[in-house]
């Protein structure tokens, strides 16, 4: 089977190698399995690493989840750090890619200069590999639910995902950011959207939509007084793994 996988994503032209694979188990939930790939998007020319945290079960049509990480100066494991958030949805019974957007050849994220100018093309890059990895998933997956696929997004992978229903409208049901704090949120009928904000950064002007608009959109915002912006990833206490996985959830529709 898995080599079937393989030998369909070569046909569609995309060079796919496993690098390694885990099983955890988990409680409360179905065990996962971790699969590290890597994609290659031929018309770009770039390579996409990704992590596949699959649910071990007999269900097929499972909901699709798309991380991305934050930004980390290149450093070439982003995407692994996050494994309480990508372990949790997979234990759920959600199909969920972790993409490493960053790679060892990339230009360092610009820190001079209008954020919204200067790091458009590393955001329009990110919602590219998000896209090309949703496609690849329709020839190599074909039986997931590619009718519910959510979006989450730490920090600069939040403006990724801030970004995407703007380039690709009614690709994906939800998104949710972690702290993203420059690209403005969508405001979409269809769009399901909700954001969790840390207690010591603050988005920029225009990012965040009033109160008015949350109400007629369905927007929901929750403001968590006891994490911090760097403390959303693996290394962030176990309460606050907690408190962040509690909010996912109740947003989240298994």
């Amino acid at each position: 089977m898995r080599y079937l996988l393989y030998l369909a994503l070569l046909i569609i032209s995309l060079s796919s190698c496993s690098v390694s694979q885990h099983t955890y188990s988990t409680k409360g939930g179905f065990d996962v399995q971790l699969d590290t790939n890597r994609l290659f998007d031929q018309s770009r020319q770039r390579e996409i690493p990704v992590a596949l945290y699959q649910p071990i079960t007999n269900e097929t049509y499972q909901k699709i989840v798309i991380f991305s990480h934050g930004y980390g100066h290149n450093y070439q494991k982003n995407y692994l750090v996050y494994s309480y958030l990508t372990n949790y949805l997979a234990s759920k019974g959600c199909f969920v890619v972790s993409i490493q957007h960053e790679l060892p050849t990339d230009s360092i994220l610009p820190f001079t200069g209008i954020p919204q100018v200067v790091r458009l093309p590393f955001w329009e890059r990110g919602v590219e590999n998000i896209q090309f990895v949703i496609n690849s998933l329709k020839t190599s997956n074909p039986y997931l639910d590619f009718e519910h696929i959510t979006l989450i997004g730490h920090s600069n992978g939040g403006d990724m995902v801030a970004l995407f229903p703007s380039i690709y409208p009614n690709y994906v049901e939800r998104i949710i950011t972690l702290d993203h704090l420059r690209v403005p949120l969508p405001m979409e009928e269809h769009l399901s959207v909700f954001s969790l904000r840390s207690n010591d950064k603050y988005a920029d002007t225009g990012v965040l939509p009033s109160d008015i608009e949350q109400q007629s959109f369905g927007i929901k915002i929750i403001k968590l007084a006891q994490v911090n912006h760097n403390d959303m990833n693996d290394f962030a206490r176990k309460s606050q793994k907690k408190l962040i996985l509690s909010y996912i959830n109740d947003f989240m529709s298994y």
